[in-house]
């Protein structure tokens, strides 16, 4: 029998040579070790027991055993990560070296319904139990990823921060430069009315003047209003004065904005996710308790 693509060909054996019964509700796998020449029995727990641990059971416990493998009826390979209570399930074949055992487990008698519920209220059980046990070393495990992905993305954020610093200072400084380019406009005119009212004109000669300033201001401001749709609020000015400055520069300086965007989302994305995780370590309290008083 050849049981994969590029495996030597087997022996099939009889059943006999591996016999499968129950012992205290545990299967227990007796069979044949080549080397040593005798039998040895193998009680497996059928609900946390893989097939990779049984077959590394068995390499145990003889060293001379090279290739163990298990294979379905139709020659497919289970693996290692099945659970025997699956494997026992149907019929399979063993494979030991260059050997091929044919394995039939016996047919279990059927349970009461009552029984059957009470086994699967202890697999249940025995479920909670270890996802309990295991719990701390999973969180512990998840703490180290998470802050692996906190120090790769500082590292890829830390260029950009530097960039976007200059970029700021340069968009910090236009921005101040043209609120003082403002206020010595304003104090100009203002000078420029106050010479023209008492030393050229009089004030019934500036006073239409200084109407239509000030009409000429108020539709400037509205049209302000309709090409921002916001009002001409000073430091509102200030803040999109900035931006415009601020992407201009990104723009020659080839900083994505985007990306620097998606990273800081990440980054708190992990930063809350760590803070989430060590809380119910410190407090021994589930996470749902924990956004309960949040």
């Amino acid at each position: 029998w050849r049981g994969r693509e590029g495996a030597p060909y087997c022996t099939l054996v009889p059943s006999d040579e591996v016999i499968i019964n129950y012992r205290h509700g545990l299967p227990v796998i007796t069979l044949m070790l080549p080397t040593r020449g005798e039998r040895c029995q193998f009680t497996v727990k059928p609900v946390v027991t893989t097939v990779g641990a049984f077959l590394q059971d068995v390499q145990r416990e003889d060293k001379g055993i090279e290739r163990a493998e298990v294979f379905a009826t139709d020659g497919t390979k289970v693996s290692d990560a099945t659970l025997m209570e699956v494997l026992l399930m149907n019929d399979f074949k063993l494979v030991i070296n260059n050997t091929a055992y044919s394995v039939s487990p016996p047919v279990k008698d059927k349970l009461s319904s009552e029984h059957a519920t009470e086994m699967e209220d202890i697999k249940s059980l025995v479920h909670r139990l270890f996802v309990a046990l295991h719990l701390e070393d999973h969180q512990i495990r998840k703490e180290r990823e998470l802050l692996q992905k906190l120090d790769h993305l500082k590292g890829e954020l830390l260029p950009l921060e530097q960039m976007k610093a200059r970029i700021m200072d340069s968009a910090d400084a236009k921005t101040s430069r043209l609120l003082w380019v403002g206020l010595a406009l304003m104090s100009t005119q203002g000078g420029a009315l106050a010479w023209l009212t008492w030393w050229v004109y009089s004030w019934d000669i500036m006073e239409p003047v200084t109407y239509f300033i000030t009409y000429g201001s108020a539709m400037a401001f509205y049209a302000y209003f309709v090409l921002t749709k916001q009002d001409y609020i000073y430091p509102q000015a200030k803040d999109r004065q900035f931006l415009h400055y601020f992407h201009r520069k990104s723009k020659k300086q080839r900083f994505n904005v985007e990306r620097y965007n998606k990273l800081k989302d990440d980054l708190a994305e992990a930063e809350e996710s760590l803070r989430r995780l060590r809380q119910p370590l410190q407090l021994r309290l589930p996470i749902q308790e924990i956004n309960d008083k949040d």
